[in-house]
């Protein structure tokens, strides 16, 4: 009786571990806005020759992961919101509830994610652009 009490229990355990889908954390959500602001906030140094300084993103709020498939592999379109601020030389500004859109797909391992970043009118299931290792 206790043999097959335990089985129950390890068959169950073992079903909802594998029915797991790994999704977007907001930490990784938060690395993929990073590496974008961070690629704008070079753009924008040597273009403008500004300095600045730098950034902190707050209060992501993840409102949609709409999942995808591209190459082959799982990926999410993930939206929402979150609050900037930057820091200038001389004062600091911020930007609440920015809306956000990042594309991010798990490799084959499911260890690592990448972000994807659409070239422009560039539509899914389509996606054609560049990739970038994030975590």
């Amino acid at each position: 009786m206790i043999k097959l009490i335990l089985t129950a229990i390890l068959i169950i355990f073992l079903t909802g571990c594998t029915s797991i889908a790994l999704l977007p954390t907001p930490e990784l959500v938060q690395k993929a806005i990073a590496f974008q602001l961070e690629q704008t906030q070079q753009q924008l140094n040597q273009q403008l020759d500004l300095n600045l300084q730098k950034f902190n993103i707050q209060r992501i709020s993840i409102t949609q992961q709409q999942p995808l498939t591209i190459g082959n592999l799982p990926a999410y379109r993930v939206q929402g919101n979150y609050d900037l601020t930057v820091k200038l030389p001389k004062r600091s500004f911020k930007q609440v509830q920015k809306p956000f859109e990042v594309y991010l797909q798990i490799q084959k391992e499911g260890k690592s994610w990448r972000l994807l970043i659409p070239e422009k009118n560039c539509q899914y299931p389509q996606i054609k652009g560049k990739s970038y290792l994030i975590l």
